[in-house]
Formats: structure tokens, C-alpha cells, sequence
């Protein structure tokens, strides 16, 4: 199994050459994990660093996306049995009275691209929902999206939400969207601010992972 071939087809977005290696390494014998962590999972942190740098765009990331999830759903099946267990859990979504979603969407493919299991909520969620979703999966991490600075007040309702639930010591509260700044991170008293998704997976995994 040629794994860094197999990260070069999911970093150029090879959906179907993706879908074909895969199967024939699972036929091969060669483990759902080695191929996940091997293969997989450093094309996708291949191409979230390039986004990083403003080498490659949105379209590139979403393509790369799709080539790795169409891998993973060929191993799904076989991750059960492989014991591979997700790093954690993060809850995602654009707060309420927001309906953009393209950032929130990069970040949970950045999230997915490193492994983590991710629970999105869609658009337009209230700090109730976020903290019921966070409840009901176990999560570690909630991450809130805002587009607009009439939409950026909810953040605040979420950390306040999550001290009142019982729940603020064991949950890392990350906020991002373009009206949002590490200086409005800290005064809501949210965990983390990133500008960009992939600093945000970056971040997500360092906090699951220390």
C-alpha cells in the first residue's frame, strides 16, 4: 500500500482513484487504521496547511473533502472491529439568527480531516441547543460560528449556558467568523479564537490530545 500516493489522491481531490485504493488495501489485508492515519487523514492536513498559507482556496478543500470522505465511508465499516476511536467529540454550528454556513462547513471538514468526531447542528442554533447537543453526545468541544456581528451576542449566551448546565469545566468553548477577534474571545470568556479553519482543527486537536 503506497500511503503517501494515497494522501497525494485525497489532497487533489481523486474521489473515485481514492474510493479504489482503499478497497484494495482492505483487500490486501492492510488495516482501516494504518489506512485512516497513514493515508487518509495526512492528505486532508496536507491541504488544510496549504489553506492555511492561501496556497490553495475553498474550492480545493471542499474537493479534497469529498475525496476523503468517500475513503472513509469504504472503512466505516471496518473501524468498529479496527477499535479505531475518534481523539473526541466537538458540537459545531452557526449561532442563532445566523444562516451562513461556508465557514462553519470548513471548519467541520478540518475537524473531520483530523480524525475528531464532529455532531453539526446546521445554522440559526441557540446556546440551548449547542449545550443539549454537547449533553446528549458527550462532546469535548463546541464550536460556534458567527457571520454577523448582530448574530455575535449568542456566543456569549453559550458560555453562560454551559455555566449554568453544570458543564462549563469540561468543554472547550472555540469561537470564530469574520466580526469575531480574540479580544471578543476574552471578554465572553470563550476558550479559543482562530481566524482560519485549520488553525481551528489545529487547536481542537491540541486541546483533545494534551
Amino acid at each position: 500500500m503506497d500511503f503517501i500516493e494515497l494522501s497525494k489522491m485525497v489532497e487533489t481531490g481523486k474521489s473515485k482513484i481514492v474510493k479504489t485504493m482503499v478497497t484494495e488495501a482492505l483487500e490486501a489485508g492492510v488495516s482501516a487504521k494504518d489506512i485512516l492515519e497513514q493515508g487518509l487523514l495526512p492528505g486532508m492536513s496536507a491541504i488544510g496547511d496549504k489553506f492555511k498559507n492561501n496556497e490553495v482556496y475553498v474550492p480545493e478543500v471542499l474537493i479534497a473533502a469529498r475525496a476523503m470522505n468517500a475513503g472513509v465511508t469504504i472503512l466505516k465499516p471496518h473501524m468498529a472491529s479496527a477499535d479505531i476511536k475518534a481523539p473526541g467529540t466537538a458540537v459545531i454550528g452557526t449561532v442563532k439568527g445566523d444562516l451562513h454556513d461556508i465557514g462553519k462547513n470548513l471548519v467541520k471538514m478540518m475537524l473531520e480531516g483530523k480524525g475528531i468526531n464532529v455532531i453539526d447542528l446546521g445554522v440559526d442554533v441557540s446556546a440551548e441547543q449547542f449545550i443539549a447537543a454537547v449533553q446528549e453526545n458527550d462532546a469535548q468541544i463546541i464550536c460556534c460560528s458567527a457571520l454577523l456581528t448582530t448574530t455575535m451576542n449568542e456566543m456569549e449566551a453559550v458560555v453562560k449556558k454551559s455555566e449554568e448546565a453544570g458543564i462549563r469545566d469540561r468543554v472547550f468553548i472555540m469561537v470564530g467568523g469574520a466580526p469575531i477577534t480574540q479580544e471578543y474571545c476574552d471578554r465572553i470568556g470563550a476558550d479559543c479564537y482562530t481566524s482560519d479553519a485549520s488553525s481551528a482543527s489545529d487547536a481542537a486537536m491540541a486541546y483533545l490530545t494534551k
